[in-house]
């Protein structure tokens, strides 16, 4: 932030997994909707049996005996329930409470619905996630599962008999059924569905707005975008609990297991190979930047900027179009920005096309910012969407393309901003940008006396 105003489907790529060390291969995309490729095949982790006995790393979030960690919330925005006090959450509970057992069970281990009710809902909240859960179902029952409160992961009678063929029910279950029409991961790559009375098995990744989903070890969505049911306009939450849709019919869930994904294993899945990118810092010195290198370091194989220090520096090379990918560490408060298509001089935000914010906008200081000055934004002109940031002290994966006038932002796996500065007319305190119509300049590091830690810079020429 400046101081005078206050991420191709069908790639494949290896699934990286520090914790269990086995992951089925697929695809993943860059935090902004760029291919990330690498290839590799291992086995998925899977229960010893039936009797909810997690495989390596993961936790049981069904105990396979009573309803202890759930609850009964039906289709209901979280937004507001995020917005009670805790005495109104409380109350809204206990109201829902006779409807969530009269239609809940647990029998033989197993978690049942009788096609009626509120959904069972986790207590717990989560973020980036790898879920395993077993279910089987009955002819015509319609269910699904929420991800951070969000529908839904589809479950259907896949059958003509089923009547839903109209509405893609013959494509199998397992696709983001509320995605727009036409949306990536809407409808399921390949039927997979078992015959009725047998068990199906899902295994489903959730990394930032990103979705993978296999069903009966078969990839039946690859990767794609979940959208923000509620609000079309902005991302998937950062976190919210998982929910066990169902209308219909019986369900029948058992082997429930979750593992939470840490930051450093959720950047390098988003990331992937960085074929097609060429490192612009190398993690030993700072050949090849210009501009006041004596005010930043390198450090622990990053760039860093030194204290009560400053300035921009920026690549002795010029750049066009690109896509430059890289990962950021704030400290509180922390402070600097990206340089596009900067010219080597003056001030960023205004002669280069853009600063983009690299800002811990979640700081005390920073709770009245104007939008366009949180993290992510072009500052002064156009406003990211904030909360996707992880907590001060982890490492942040964020993927910058720039074509044309246009300019997209993702961060770790959510599209912050997209946006054509090509159109912005309006301008914090009106003041002009004179240099956004900018074609080409240098790419470079806005420091504001803040030690903000950048490593892996790579960047892949588009023209």
């Amino acid at each position: 932030m400046k101081k005078t105003t206050s991420v191709g489907m069908i790639a494949a790529i290896v699934w990286v997994a520090t914790i269990i060390g086995s992951l089925t291969a697929g695809t993943l995309m860059g935090a902004d909707g760029s291919e990330a490729q690498e290839t590799a095949v291992s086995a998925e982790p899977r229960a010893q049996d039936s009797s909810s006995v997690p495989p390596a790393g993961f936790t049981a979030i069904f105990n396979g005996k009573d309803l202890t960690g759930w609850y009964g919330l039906g289709h209901f925005d979280p937004r507001e329930l995020w917005a009670m006090s805790p005495e109104e959450r409380a109350k809204k509970r206990e109201r829902e409470m006779a409807e969530f057992q009269a239609h809940w069970r647990v029998e033989n281990g197993e978690l049942v619905n009788d096609g009626a009710g509120s959904y069972a809902t986790t207590e717990k909240e989560f973020g980036d996630i790898e879920f395993l859960i077993d279910y089987k179902t009955v002819p015509k029952a319609d269910s699904g599962i929420y991800f951070r409160a969000t529908p839904q992961v589809q479950i259907w009678d896949y059958t003509e008999e089923g009547g839903k063929w109209s509405i893609g029910a013959d494509k199998g279950s397992g696709g983001l059924w509320n995605n727009a029409s036409g949306a990536p991961g809407k409808d399921p790559i390949v039927l997979a569905d078992k015959p009725f009375g047998e068990w199906n098995h899902f295994r489903i990744l959730q990394i930032g707005s990103r979705t993978t989903v296999h069903l009966n070890d078969k990839p039946v969505v690859d990767n794609a975008i979940m959208g923000n049911y509620w609000d079309r306009s902005r991302p998937l939450f950062p976190k919210g609990p998982i929910q066990l849709q169902t209308h219909g019919g019986e369900i029948r869930w058992q082997n429930v297991f979750l593992r939470e994904i840490p930051a450093e294993e959720a950047n390098r899945l988003l990331r992937g190979s960085d074929e097609g990118f060429d490192p612009i810092f190398k993690g030993r010195d700072l050949e090849g930047w210009e501009g006041p290198v004596e005010n930043y370091e390198v450090r622990d194989g990053s760039i860093v900027c030194k204290e009560n220090k400053g300035g921009t520096i920026y690549t002795k090379e010029e750049f066009s179009d690109f896509t430059v990918r890289l990962e950021f560490k704030l400290p509180p408060g922390g402070n600097n920005g990206l340089a596009i298509r900067y010219p080597g001089s003056g001030d960023t935000a205004y002669v280069g096309m853009c600063e983009l914010q690299v800002l811990d906008d979640t700081a005390p200081q920073y709770a009245k910012l104007d939008p366009r000055q949180s993290h992510g934004s072009a500052y002064g002109m156009a406003a990211a969407h904030r909360g996707y940031l992880r907590p001060t002290g982890e490492w942040n994966y964020q993927e910058v393309t720039v074509i044309g006038s246009t300019i997209k932002v993702g961060l770790n796996g959510v599209v912050i901003l997209d946006t054509d500065l090509g159109k912005v007319t309006e301008y914090m305190a009106n003041r002009p940008h004179p240099g956004k119509d900018r074609t080409a300049g240098r790419f470079g590091f806005a420091g504001h006396s803040d030690p903000v830690m950048f490593r892996n810079i790579a960047m892949r020429r588009l023209k």
